[in-house]
């Protein structure tokens, strides 16, 4: 019985010692007891040179493209449109039926010529005063209005003519000979691909930074290479889509990798920044709506919102909401809530 409450006593008293440890041992988190400041690290906020880039996606485009239409409608009578080639400026493409507008100018022209010969009989008679001033006027306006005649006709033959607008590549043919067309029938596309345009959007914040006469560089699926082009245009104003600058680039250097078309990486290089404010990647709490972190002031946790720019592998650049000398809170994030009690234990510069 005596050895029955000895057994007793001692298990009694090595509860009571494992609950003292079980006090005693500090919380997960780096906390000692419930009103202790947790032990978190910081970062101390200062300038440093950023050299900025950003990359943006673009579309190579034609530097000219456009379709070809007749301009009178008609059966076509002639046709030489080699898909894929190459062709100058003014080649002729493809030619509308005209053989009734050149009747008819071979018609007026006869007509002219005896127009012609009246007027000239009647200016003598006028000299010698055999017929009025109006009578030779009414002889004069006839051969004018012949004349008018023929150069309107002339101009309609004109109109028959398909012809390049401009040197390029000539696309697929949409029609045959013999084929009736009208001034909506697409005979055929030209791009103009010796030369492209580079389109690509820039973020709203590095508008300024856009000029004509910038150099910007870019890459494409399969090539070996980085290319260049020069911007020569950005639009007047701000997308509301996703809130940034369009603008378009020339690009000379054309090879069989950069074709119309293709999608291209663009890779814009805003100059060094001296005065850039980064901060660790992990500091940065990402939201629905912006972006906070985690600023120790006093000993307490206040969260505020920041906007931020450019990144690399390891940092952040702060745009706006902090200021060189305070201190980040780069651990524990997932622990601390406003107004929290915190405690630095290192402090990176």
């Amino acid at each position: 019985m005596i050895w029955k409450l000895i057994c007793y006593g001692v298990i009694f008293y090595g509860i009571q010692g494992c609950g003292s440890s079980e006090k005693e041992k500090p919380s997960a988190g780096g906390r000692s007891g419930n009103n202790s400041p947790l032990q978190v690290e910081g970062y101390v906020v200062k300038t440093s040179t950023l050299n900025e880039n950003i990359e943006v996606p673009g579309t190579l485009l034609p530097f000219e493209e456009t379709e070809i239409h007749p301009e009178v409608a008609g059966k076509i009578v002639m046709l030489s449109i080699k898909e894929g080639s190459f062709v100058s400026r003014g080649a002729l493409l493809a030619r509308v039926f005209d053989a009734d507008l050149r009747a008819q100018v071979k018609k007026l022209n006869v007509q002219l010529q005896v127009a012609q010969k009246t007027q000239e009989r009647q200016s003598q008679l006028l000299k010698i005063g055999g017929i009025s001033q109006q009578d030779y006027d009414l002889s004069l306006l006839n051969v004018i209005s012949i004349r008018s005649d023929i150069h309107v006709l002339e101009t309609a033959i004109t109109k028959t003519y398909i012809r390049a607008p401009f040197s390029g590549k000539i696309g697929f043919k949409n029609i045959s000979i013999g084929a009736y067309v009208t001034p909506t029938t697409i005979v055929t596309t030209i791009r103009q691909v010796n030369k492209l345009k580079l389109e690509f959007s820039i973020p709203e914040k590095y508008n300024s930074k856009v000029v004509n006469g910038k150099y910007v560089s870019f890459t494409v699926e399969g090539a070996p290479k980085k290319y260049s082009a020069k911007v020569i245009a950005t639009e007047s104003t701000i997308t509301p889509e996703n809130r940034g600058l369009k603008a378009r680039a020339q690009v000379d250097e054309v090879d069989k990798y950069v074709t119309a078309g293709a999608f291209a990486k663009v890779n814009f290089d805003m100059g060094e920044n001296n005065q850039a404010l980064m901060v660790p990647s992990q500091a940065i709490i990402p939201g629905a709506r912006d972006k906070k972190v985690i600023i120790d002031r006093n000993g307490l946790a206040t969260f505020q919102t920041v906007t931020t720019g450019t990144r690399d592998s390891v940092n952040v650049q702060i745009v706006s909401g902090i200021a060189v000398g305070d201190t980040v809170i780069t651990t524990g994030i997932l622990q601390i809530k406003p107004g929290s009690k915190i405690k630095i234990s290192s402090i990176k510069k």
